[in-house]
C-alpha cells in the first residue's frame, strides 16, 4: 500500500506528478483544515505533509498519528509548532538558500518601485494624466548613493546588501543578533544598534525570521526615530511590524513611504488602510514567486519529504534534535 502524503495549499504541478507516481497524494486547497471532514479523514492517515502555510498545531497533531514529516515549501517555518513536532517525533524541514537570489531581486525591486513610484506614475500614464511634462509633486527619490540599512543579515540580508552595495553605490548599515565580519569585509557595512540604524539610514529594509522576539520589532518608537525622508520596506513578515502604528506613520509623514510585501493578514483585507495609501506599494507576498524557484523549492521539499519518509535524515532538517 503507497504511503499517504497531503499536499497542503499548493505544490508545482511536475513535482506533484512525479510524487503521486510513488505515494498516495492528496492536494487540499481553500478548506478549513480544522473542518473539512475530508482532510481530517487524510489525516489520520497520512505519514507526510507537503506544501505552505500548513498550521502544525496541537490540535490537528492529535489527529495525525501516523505522520513522520512536515515538509514545508519555504524558508520560514512559523507555522510550525516545532517544540510540539519534536516531542512527537515529527521531522520538520525548510528550505534555506534556494530562494535566497529571488528575494533579494524582489527586495531591490520593491526599494525602486517605492522611491521612484512607479506603480503610482503607471496609473498615472496609463488613466490618461499624462499629457504634459510631469509635475514636480510626482517625483521621486534617488536610492543611489543613499544609506540603506537592513534588520537581519542573514542569506538574504547579504543578497541584499551585495546588490545595493556593488549595484547602486548604497552605502549598508546593519543590525542583527550578531555582527556579521563577511558583510563588514565584503560590502564595508557596518554593525549598528537598532535605534542608530533607523536615525541613520535613507531606506530601512526589514528581513528578519519571525519570532517571539522579533514579534512586532518595528512599532510607533521606531518610525519616529525614521528619518521624514525614509523609505521602509518589510520583505520579512507581516507581524513583524505594529500595522496600526505603520499606517499612522505613513499618514502622518513620519516616514516618507513603504514598500510591502507581507502584512498581518494575508491575502490582505480589501478595507486595510494601507491599500488606500498613494505612498505604500503593496505586493502579493511574491518574495520567491518566480516559476523557477518555486520549482527548485517544491524539487528540494519532495527530496527532503522522501527522506524523511523512508528514515533518512532530510537535508534541511529543522529540529535536528530528532536525528541525534
Amino acid at each position: 500500500m503507497k504511503k499517504k502524503i497531503i499536499a497542503y495549499v499548493r505544490l508545482e504541478k511536475p513535482v506533484l506528478e512525479e510524487l503521486q507516481k510513488d505515494y498516495d497524494v492528496r492536494l487540499f486547497k481553500n478548506i478549513d483544515p480544522h473542518k473539512d471532514p475530508e482532510f481530517l479523514s487524510f489525516l489520520q492517515e497520512a505519514e507526510g505533509i507537503i506544501g505552505i502555510r500548513f498550521p502544525a498545531v496541537r490540535e490537528l497533531l492529535d489527529k495525525a498519528p501516523n505522520l513522520k514529516i512536515i515538509s514545508n515549501v519555504s524558508v520560514g517555518y512559523n507555522n510550525l509548532d516545532i517544540e510540539e513536532l519534536t516531542k512527537r517525533n515529527i521531522m520538520a524541514t525548510n528550505m534555506p538558500g534556494v530562494l535566497t537570489d529571488t528575494v533579494a531581486d524582489m527586495a531591490m525591486g520593491l526599494m525602486l518601485s517605492t522611491a521612484r513610484r512607479m506603480p503610482e506614475l503607471d496609473q498615472y500614464v496609463k488613466t490618461g494624466y499624462w499629457t504634459e511634462s510631469l509635475p514636480n509633486e510626482y517625483f521621486g527619490t534617488d536610492v543611489h548613493h543613499k544609506t540603506l540599512g537592513i534588520i537581519g543579515m542573514g542569506r538574504i540580508g547579504l543578497a541584499i546588501a551585495q546588490r545595493a552595495h556593488f549595484g547602486f553605490n548604497m552605502d549598508i548599515m546593519y543590525h542583527s543578533r550578531t555582527p556579521k565580519p563577511d558583510a563588514e569585509e565584503r560590502f564595508h557595512a557596518t554593525y549598528l544598534s537598532l535605534e542608530n540604524l533607523l536615525k541613520q539610514s535613507d531606506f530601512v529594509c526589514l528581513i528578519t525570521p519571525l519570532t517571539k522576539e522579533t514579534k512586532g520589532i518595528i512599532g510607533k518608537k521606531e518610525f519616529q526615530l525614521m528619518k521624514p525622508s525614509a523609505i521602509f520596506i518589510n520583505v520579512s513578515r507581516g507581524s513583524t511590524v505594529v500595522e496600526r502604528d505603520l499606517i499612522e506613520a505613513l499618514k502622518n509623514r513620519e516616514i516618507a513611504a513603504a514598500g510591502l510585501d507581507v502584512f498581518i493578514e494575508e491575502p490582505v483585507n480589501p478595507n486595510n488602510e494601507l491599500l488606500k495609501l498613494k505612498n505604500v506599494v503593496t505586493l502579493p507576498h511574491i518574495g520567491s514567486f518566480t516559476h523557477e524557484t518555486e520549482l527548485k523549492m517544491a524539487e528540494l521539499a519532495a527530496e527532503n519529504l522522501k527522506a524523511g519518509l523512508h528514515g533518512e535524515r532530510p537535508a534541511n532538517l529543522i529540529n535536528h534534535e530528532i536525528c541525534k
